[in-house]
């Protein structure tokens, strides 16, 4: 079919929605020419769930008005024409109800995504312009309408469509129109002006997918058509599967578009969740705990690390790996790289944190059982490190611990760990070695650290550390993460005891 084709039947189908009487009103009169506050006022007024809603929201922190607001003409005063149509616009969206609703398009989760992307548009038109916050939140909220209409109108083919979506293989639009006839911008817009929508709300609709298809010379339209563009990916950062690609993304054409720098992305990252939470209250719309951006990236991190680590076993078992698994772990070693700073490391020393260390240990621990192989654990503990603190101040202490580690990695294995346990407390995996081979590392460790030399300022500082060390052999013992753990600090505290500058092994007799 035709886009022309598919247009005609959407706009004949019995299951496209209806948009709410006040709604339609409000539209066709506020383009009227004399139409003032007095008109719209007495129009909302006439509904009076409508108005109960547009004075709960016109109190709320959505405006912050310093004084309560009582009557809908206090309101439209107050808050200006644009303003209250785009609030009473998006109240009436949320309570449309499609007919003849289809089980293979989730209409809940279609009208979660469209809030989140209203309340992105407008943290992000936030760091812009102030005064266009409301019509940006609509077109945020509406830009992805026609999936919805499509979705009713064609729900065999659209049904298709997600499908072949989630493979993540092709774009949604170039689905749409291969499957259907015509893709859900183009619907969106018709429908949209088929309403009687203005201009300024059918354009980013129309081009939100593709902004750089806009050749208009309207430079705030076209500002407009960006800001729901990003607002869209930060709603798949959000909701799909693939939410470091879309953070990428988000980093990249935010800076290019709009010119924005780190610390406003990081802002609005930081906020989106808790302002979604707040605005679906508002709207009377229940949204299930939604986790931050930050833990949604941590989390998918941490799969991508698991994966890579089972990948890396599998390399040094098969030295003939073939090019394909190669090229696998080089695509999840990349996608480590870009987020192990923000999840995995620690922020001072660089070297890998204390929550990385937790999950890495266990896995390591899983494959020395499953394959019967030796793992050795390292904890290193630099000494009197409060006194150093103390006399020298912690600025030299933080010194003390970046150098350290750099220190340390040179006397070890590419493939041990290094990790800050706490403090000035360090922990190194050793996968496939015993602990008598452990304890040379240890001590060759422990004699470099007291033979350097730390200069800062041009004052020179040495220092000592005590080491505790435990090996587990699945052939003979099985051993948990814990007891690992458990086993190599009795072994540091022994060092400890024995006056410190020491390394200990923990004995077997008294495994």
């Amino acid at each position: 079919m035709t886009k022309d084709e598919v247009l005609t039947i959407v706009l004949k189908s019995a299951s496209l929605p209806t948009l709410p009487t006040v709604a339609c009103k409000l539209i066709s009169i506020s383009s009227q020419e004399g139409i003032g506050m007095k008109e719209i006022a007495s129009l909302v007024s006439k509904d009076a769930a409508l108005s109960a809603k547009v004075l709960k929201i016109a109190n709320s922190a959505f405006y912050n008005f310093p004084i309560k607001i009582s009557t809908i003409h206090q309101a439209a005063s107050r808050i200006g024409l644009n303003a209250i149509r785009s609030l009473v616009l998006s109240i009436s969206f949320f309570s449309m109800k499609a007919k003849n609703n289809k089980d293979g398009f989730n209409y809940e989760k279609f009208w979660e995504q469209s809030l989140s992307g209203a309340v992105a548009a407008k943290l992000i038109m936030a760091e812009i312009d102030k005064s266009n916050l409301d019509e940006i939140f609509v077109v945020g909220l509406l830009q992805n309408i026609g999936e919805l209409i499509l979705a009713l109108s064609f729900s065999d083919q659209y049904e298709q469509v997600l499908l072949e979506t989630s493979k993540g293989e092709k774009d949604v639009v170039v689905l749409e129109d291969q499957i259907v006839g015509a893709d859900h911008t183009f619907i969106g817009y018709e429908v949209a002006k088929y309403w009687g929508f203005p201009t300024q709300l059918l354009t980013p609709i129309q081009y939100h997918h593709c902004p750089e298809d806009y050749k208009g010379n309207d430079n705030k339209l076209k500002r407009t058509i960006n800001v729901v563009y990003l607002s869209g990916i930060i709603t798949n950062i959000l909701y799909s599967n693939k939410p470091q690609k879309y953070h990428q993304i988000f980093l990249n054409e935010s800076k290019s578009m709009l010119g924005f720098d780190d610390k406003i992305i990081g802002k609005i990252l930081d906020l989106v969740v808790s302002e979604i939470a707040h605005t679906a209250d508002l709207f009377g719309f229940y949204i299930k705990n939604q986790k931050p951006v930050e833990e949604i990236l941590q989390e998918a991190n941490e799969a991508l690390l698991n994966i890579n680590l089972t990948y890396d076993h599998v390399n040094r078992e098969l030295i003939d790996a073939t090019v394909q698994l190669q090229q696998l772990t080089k695509e999840l070693e990349e996608n480590n790289k870009r987020l192990e700073k923000l999840t995995l490391l620690d922020s001072l020393t660089e070297v890998y944190n204390h929550g990385c260390f937790q999950s890495i240990l266990e896995n390591q621990v899983s494959i020395a059982a499953r394959k019967n192989l030796i793992l050795s654990l390292l904890m290193v503990d630099v000494d009197y490190f409060k006194s150093f603190n103390d006399n020298y101040g912690h600025q030299a202490g933080d010194f003390i611990l970046k150098e350290l580690c750099k220190l340390m990695k040179k006397s070890l294995r590419d493939y041990d760990m290094l990790f800050r346990y706490g403090g000035e407390e360090f922990a190194i995996i050793l996968p496939e070695i015993t602990g008598q081979e452990a304890q040379i590392v240890a001590e060759k460790l422990r004699e470099s650290i007291a033979m350097h030399t730390f200069i800062i300022n041009n004052k020179k500082y040495n220092v000592t550390v005590s080491i505790g060390l435990a090996e587990i052999e699945p052939a003979v013992c099985a051993f948990t993460k814990n007891d690992l753990i458990n086993f190599a600090d009795k072994a540091l505290f022994e060092s400890k005891d024995k006056g410190r500058n020491k390394v200990t092994l923990y004995g077997k007799k008294n495994i």
